[in-house]
């Protein structure tokens, strides 16, 4: 049973935890679900969009999602394996963790213990059975790791004129884009452009211009074996040394280090 038809089961046993592992790449259409969810992305890239933004989130990197909150999930690769724990939520309230959308990098015991839960897949694993407190150490030790959230975010507007700009940025996303460029391309003042960006999606341009670089890339490296300078250039970077150092700010790792994941 794939994630899509396991959506009702998952609400069946308010007080136990779901676990589904899955292969996939699908799009999961607008849910939520009364219990929090954490899953752990393996080879691959997923992408959770809720209240007008898309947050990425790459391979060797979990995200919780909490009880109630509406949202899209997308993985984005065939070969991604997300790997999901469906939580129990009566004691969310213990500690902030549990309530926002969080998205961090996995610490090797954390993935060992996600691993482990791949014996139990497709199963609601409840106090009367002797794994259940596996399941709550797991759930209790999260906001212990001392996580720093992972912020690669992609705004959405309905702005029509900032819809059009994204799509320039995207198709050009190897030239040499500026404030002044793309302001004359569109017949704008730079100052009309900032200001677009500010007021619609909350980023600056240079800002914005990076992340979709950024998340380029991860798509380019998890789907293909091409050498990383190609990569660089592909998206924008005129040295490899640039492109390396903004990766691992935005990712935490080098682009030869991600590959591997």
């Amino acid at each position: 049973m794939g994630l899509i038809a396991s959506l009702p089961e998952i609400e069946k046993q308010k007080e136990s935890v779901f676990v589904m592992h899955e292969k996939s790449e699908k799009l999961i259409p607008l849910h939520k679900h009364s219990k929090g969810q954490l899953s752990y992305v393996e080879g691959g890239i997923a992408y959770i969009t809720c209240e007008n933004r898309t947050y990425v989130v790459p391979a060797k990197h979990y995200f919780w999602i909490p009880k109630g909150l509406e949202h899209i999930l997308r993985i984005g690769y065939s070969a991604t394996v997300l790997r999901s724990l469906y939580f129990y939520a009566h004691d969310d309230a213990s500690n902030p963790f549990y309530t926002k959308l969080g998205i961090y990098p996995a610490t090797e015991l954390l993935i060992q213990m996600i691993n482990y839960t791949e014996r139990w897949d497709g199963r609601h694993v409840s106090r009367k059975d002797e794994n259940f407190e596996f399941l709550v150490a797991l759930k209790n030790i999260l906001p212990q790791f001392n996580n720093k959230a992972l912020p690669i975010i992609l705004p959405t507007t309905d702005n029509e004129q900032m819809q059009r700009i994204i799509k320039y940025l995207e198709k050009n996303i190897a030239e040499r884009l500026t404030v002044k460029s793309v302001s004359s391309h569109f017949n704008i003042s730079e100052r009309t452009l900032s200001r677009l960006f500010q007021s619609n999606i909350q980023m600056t341009f240079l800002q914005y211009l990076k992340t979709i670089r950024m998340v380029k890339a991860i798509e380019i490296l998890v789907k293909t074996q091409r050498p990383i300078g190609e990569i660089a250039y592909e998206v924008g970077y005129v040295t490899l040394s640039s492109f390396s150092d903004a990766f691992q700010e935005f990712t935490h790792a080098r682009p030869s280090d991600f590959r591997r994941y």
